[in-house]
């Protein structure tokens, strides 16, 4: 695959769309410093499955959002879309068909980002896989950072092994490799699991076995139960029908009664409406009289309180004329007194004009002392400053001369010390190096704990062997157990049935005689046939009707010659025994010749139910009877118990076997769980042994580099040393030689004392000035407060005259006022005169009314009192009606309620009761207390069962199921575990086995670019801290030209960039990555360096298949790119990119 484009909307700070094309050879990024290039790369690192918002630079993902600007507002969505070209068809599998990928990555805020690829939606780790298969990716080593080459460098040995895997393309091995290793632990920790569960069913199962029992014996209680609830049921239906009739009986009587009742109120109600309808006209009259007199009474109280109100209305009016006195006497006053502060202001005011003509003088005076005074000061105060100046660089020189040299001491000090100190360490390192051993042994203690976990493993695959074969003998045992448990359940279900069928018949006062008789199997049909109801009778003589004892005669007849006598196959009483005698056995065939010498009294009957009477009466076999049906049953239920018993010695015995198969397998997997418990702890004393083996050698690589490093310092120190004590040599010569400056402080200080006496005739003079200044603004704002002044009072002068003369009309409308009140109180009495006379007419008219009405009133309520009366009778009639009625409501909800009973609890109609309890048409009905008591028997008998757990045998079937399905699922688990070992063992071998055969290429490339680089020297790259390769780290030697082999770390920054640069070139050409991105990574070299990587990305360029986007600052790398695409920002905020064919420019100059 090759990256041919980048389209970039919204990211950052390229807010409009824009498109980055990614050419053949060298594609070059340039612009100024934040302008927005290494945007661009993270947005190539973005699209490509980055999911760290700080390796975005940002503090959140939602940063990648252009956030606005100035004239832009911020964006709520993000998307950067990659555009591959799949010609040599290298992309999934999925989209492999396809000549171009285009790979797009969209956010919005707040919400999180989706992938796709081809307009197909797909996960972050598919996209990372796509790139990690093509040795390329977010976090490749070829997408080199700013400060990148740094981290390279700083990196320990394990994280550059990196590297490797990117040049061995095992970068999705890797990933591959840790996804398997996830599963591997997933199933191993499910497999424990499952061996748990397992465990925890077989104790189910016998559990459920015993709830299964146990659920049997509670539904056949519950189906006596049920008979027993509906006997009871049907006891209370017929009390409750009974009470309905006797409810409706008294209903009827009271609806009688209220009729009558209801004639009485009717006419007692005419009576009281035409009473009634003569009190409106009186009520209205008397109220017309009332309402007279209240409104002459209302016309007396308005004169009394107008009267009131005309006194209070004087009083208010002399009170008025006595304040408008009063202020017309204050407004005199004040006019008066106007005048002599008018004058006043007027003298003050000549005074203060006075005094400012004589201050100008004054003022000029104070301002030539102070230019005067300002003069001096400056003159010498420029000659302190300039004597300071030369004083402070003296000093200042003297200083630093003096720190110069303590610095020097103590740097020398120091380092003489570092360098015992480091000469300590080496000789410690010494020491410590002849001390560590054991690596040897660890290697044995290792290969010990391998051997150990083969023979534990081995021994866990015969243990699970060993389970397998005893589950399945337990499962056979638990089929045949279950087969037994059914057929025995199956006949205890039938014999309880029958029990249960014949104890209904059993239980009554007169047992039929059947119940004493015993018949021979085949047998049952012919007795019923041969005394049908007769069997339903019983012996007790107290029975209405019964079996009586007759003896067998000696003169009776006997059967024909040859015929069996049906006494010889019937077990019955006495009683019974002259009947039997007379009947005989025989064929179907023979019957009808074999009747023509019968006797009187005797019958035929054969075994399918023939029956041939001596008076030519003959039956033909359709049905048997009822007493042929129970003596079946009998036979049936005798042949029920002697097959149980035979079934419950099976069950024992296959219980017995269950249990031993359960026992067996409990051992097994016991046994399989101690040894899986053995390869456990066995895989930990390995990872322990293998742990203490890589820490020993770990140990001692580390101590060799330290070592190393010790004597390297040790020489960096002796030399600075050195270097130190010879500066510390020349600063003490320096200060030595350093000019003398007490000569120049006395200056200085004579100086200063004129300075001092100049500032203090500069201040007098200053505040001679500005206390004359002071005055002057005092005066001023004396004087605007005088005309302020004046001009109020003159204003006032003027409002009091016309307050004056508003007084006054006021005064004489008030007088007018009382003039005219003082007149009405001769009017208002007149007014009451005429009132008393016409409210003592109205107060007799009014009487009269009233009497008139209280006796229509006395007429009415005895009128009201027949009609109460008749109405209460109505009322008592219509209560008795109410509780009628209500005791028929009653009556039927209770019936109904019955009924809806029997309907949800038997789910059976009402009918259908008598045939549920086994009651007969016409019989009499069963004592309620006795079926009450068996009832309660029953419950009692079911409570005494406790919880039980109906779905027994249902829960049973399903953890059978479940079984079975685990015992598969663990199966599966263990083969899967086995495969994931196997893969986990394929990829690490084929991961070592590809990162070495990568490293020996890389070394190789390595040393040649490192000596193309250097123009001579020597690399080389070492695997160290374990002997695995896929644990191991990387370690770069290098050896300058004329310098000795050191590692990284004691390069120098250029020579530092230069090693790494080798390195990865070394890496694109083991195994070429489809892009490369380098971001200002010759930022750290010098013209020259600059050339030689200029020229070596020439080289790779034309080598490899690999495209490079160079950032750079450098004009040297920009003249040597294919294309340049300059990042500007014109807008604050807002980047925008513009591009330039370098080739096409110089095809175009030439051809110029």
């Amino acid at each position: 695959m090759k990256f041919s484009k980048l389209r970039v909307v919204g990211f950052k700070s390229f807010v409009e769309p824009m498109e980055f094309i990614i050419g053949d050879g060298l594609t070059g990024v340039v612009g100024p410093n934040g302008c927005g290039k290494s945007n661009l790369v993270e947005a190539l690192r973005w699209v490509m499955g980055e999911n760290s918002y700080k390796n975005m630079r940002a503090s959140g993902m939602d940063d990648v959002i252009f956030s606005g600007s100035l004239n832009r507002p911020a964006r709520n969505t993000a998307e950067v879309t990659l555009f591959l070209e799949n010609n040599d068809r290298t992309a999934p599998q999925a989209f492999n068909e396809a000549d171009i990928l285009e790979v797009s990555r969209r956010i919005e805020r707040e919400s999180g980002s989706n992938y796709k690829i081809n307009a197909k939606d797909v996960r972050a780790r598919d996209v990372q896989l796509l790139f990690a298969d093509a040795s390329t990716g977010a976090r490749s080593p070829a997408m080199v950072r700013q400060g990148q080459i740094g981290e390279l460098i700083s990196a320990k040995p394990t994280s550059r092994r990196k590297i490797l895997e990117e040049a061995a393309g095992i970068s999705g091995l890797h990933s591959r490799r840790h996804e398997a290793e996830i599963r591997l632990r997933g199933a191993e920790q499910n497999l424990e699991r499952l061996e748990d569960v397992l465990v925890q069913i077989d104790g189910q199962l016998d559990s459920l076995k015993r709830q299964s029992r146990q659920a049997t014996r509670y539904r056949n209680l519950s189906s006596e139960i049920r008979s027993a609830e509906a006997g009871i049921l049907y006891l209370r239906w017929a009390d409750a029908r009974d009470a309905l009739e006797s409810a409706q009986s008294q209903f009827y009587e009271a609806q009688k009664a209220v009729n009558e009742a209801t004639a009485v109120q009717a006419e007692t109600a005419r009576v009281q409406a035409i009473a009634s309808h003569k009190l409106p006209e009186l009520r209205d009259n008397a109220a017309k009289a009332a309402a007279a007199l209240q409104r002459l009474v209302l016309a007396r109280n308005d004169l009394d309180s107008e009267e009131r109100r005309i006194k209070e209305r004087l009083q208010d009016i002399d009170r008025r004329l006595a304040q408008l006195a009063e202020d017309i006497t204050r407004e005199e006053r004040m006019v008066s007194e106007n005048d002599e502060v008018l004058e006043r202001l007027a003298e003050e005011r000549a005074e203060l004009l006075e005094e400012n003509e004589t201050f100008l003088e004054r003022t000029e005076t104070a301002r030539e002392k102070v230019a005067g005074a300002e003069e001096a000061v400056g003159e010498l105060e420029s000659s302190l400053s300039d004597k300071t100046a030369s004083q402070a660089r003296a000093v200042a020189e003297r200083r630093q001369l003096e720190r110069t040299v303590a610095d020097a001491r103590q740097r020398a000090e120091r380092l003489s010390g570092q360098a015992s100190d480091a000469e300590n360490v080496l000789n410690a390192l010494n020491t410590e190096l002849d001390q560590v051993d054991g690596v040897a042994e660890r290697r044995e203690a290792l290969e010990l704990a391998e051997e150990t976990l083969t023979e534990f493993e081995l021994a866990v695959e015969t243990s699970e062997e060993q389970t397998a074969s005893a589950r399945d003998e337990e499962q056979v045992a638990r089929e045949a157990l279950s087969a037994v448990e059914r057929s025995f359940s199956s006949l205890e279900t039938e014999a309880r049935t029958l029990e249960s069928i014949l104890s209904a018949v059993s239980s009554s006062d007169w047992p039929p005689l059947v119940e004493a008789m015993k018949v021979a199997p085949g047998y049952e049909t012919a007795l019923g046939a041969a005394l049908g109801e007769d069997l339903e009778a019983p012996d007790n003589e107290d029975a209405p009707v019964y079996w009586g004892g007759v003896l067998v005669l000696k003169d009776d007849p006997s059967l024909p010659a040859g015929v069996q006598a049906l006494s010889e196959v019937v077990e019955a009483p006495s009683k019974l025994a002259r009947r039997l005698a007379q009947i005989g056995l025989v064929d179907k065939e023979t019957g009808a010749e074999l009747q023509k010498q019968l006797k009187p009294g005797q019958r035929l009957v054969s075994r399918d139910g023939d029956l041939w009477r001596w008076d030519g009466f003959v039956i033909r076999a359709d049905a048997p009877t009822p007493a042929a049906q129970r003596l079946a049953q009998k036979n049936r239920l005798a042949e029920l118990h002697d097959q149980m018993d035979e079934v419950c010695g099976s069950v024992d015995e296959k219980q017995q076997l269950m249990e031993q198969a359960a026992a067996t397998v409990r051992q097994a997997v016991e046994q399989e769980q101690a040894a899986r418990g053995r390869v456990r702890d066995a895989q930990r004393t390995v990872s322990a042994a293998r742990e203490a083996l890589t820490q020993a050698e770990r140990a001692l690589s580390q101590l060799a580099a330290k070592k190393v490093s010790a004597e390297e310092r040790l020489d960096q120190l002796k030399e600075q040393a050195a270097e130190a004590r010879e500066f510390q040599l020349e600063a003490e010569e320096q200060l030595e030689s350093a000019p003398d400056m007490s000569g120049l402080a006395e200056e200085i200080a004579k100086l200063q004392q004129d300075v001092a006496a100049a500032r203090m005739a500069l201040a007098e003079a200053r505040a001679v000035a500005e206390g004359l200044a002071r005055e002057q603004q005092m005066r001023d704002r004396r004087l605007e407060a005088i005309a302020r002044e004046h001009d109020s009072w003159r204003t006032r002068a003027s409002n009091a005259a016309e307050q004056i003369e508003t007084l006054v009309a006021r005064r004489e409308e008030a007088a007018e006022e009382r003039e005219e009140l003082i007149e009405a109180p001769e009017e208002i009495e007149l007014k009451r005169r005429d009132l008393f006379s016409a409210i003592s007419k109205a107060e007799e008219e009014k009487k009269q009314k009233d009497d008139e009405l209280q006796q229509a009133e006395l007429d009415q309520s005895d009128v009201d009192r027949l009609a109460k009366d008749a109405l209460e009778g109505l009322s008592g009639a219509r209560e008795q009606k109410i509780r009628a009625e209500e005791r028929l409501e009653a009556a039927r909800e209770r019936k109904s309620n019955l009924e809806r009973r029997i309907t949800e609890d038997l789910e059976v109609a009402v009918s259908s009761l008598p045939e549920m309890v086994g009651l007969k048409e016409g019989a009499p009905l069963p004592d309620a207390d006795a079926l009450e008591k068996r009832l309660d028997r029953l419950k009692a008998e079911r409570e005494r069962l406790g919880g039980v757990n109906l779905r027994a045998e249902e829960e049973l079937k399903e953890i059978d199921e479940q079984k079975t399905t685990l015992t598969s699922e663990r199966d599966d688990l263990i083969e899967a575990i086995k495969r994931l070992r196997t893969g986990i063992s394929n990829l690490n071998r084929e991961a070592r086995e590809r990162l070495l055969a990568s490293f020996n290429v890389v070394n190789d490339h390595f040393q040649r670019l490192f000596t193309h680089l250097f123009g001579g020297g020597m690399a080389e790259l070492q695997l160290v801290d374990s002997d695995d390769p896929l644990d191991a780290g990387l370690e770069i030697i290098a050896r300058p030209p004329g310098k000795k082999p050191q590692t990284m770390t004691l390069l120098s920054g250029g020579e530092q960039a230069l090693t790494a640069m080798a390195l990865i070139f070394a890496v694109f050409l083991t195994n070429p990555a489809p892009i490369c991105v380098l971001d200002e990574v010759d930022a750290p070299l010098d013209d020259a360096n600059v050339e030689r990587y200029c020229d070596l990305l020439d080289e790779m360029s034309r080598r490899t298949d690999t495209r490079f986007v160079v950032i750079t600052h450098n004009p040297i790398t920009m003249a040597r790119m294919n294309r340049l695409f300059g990042v500007t920002m014109a807008e604050r905020g807002v980047s925008q990119l513009v591009s330039v064919d370098l080739e096409t420019a110089e095809r175009f100059r030439e051809t110029a």
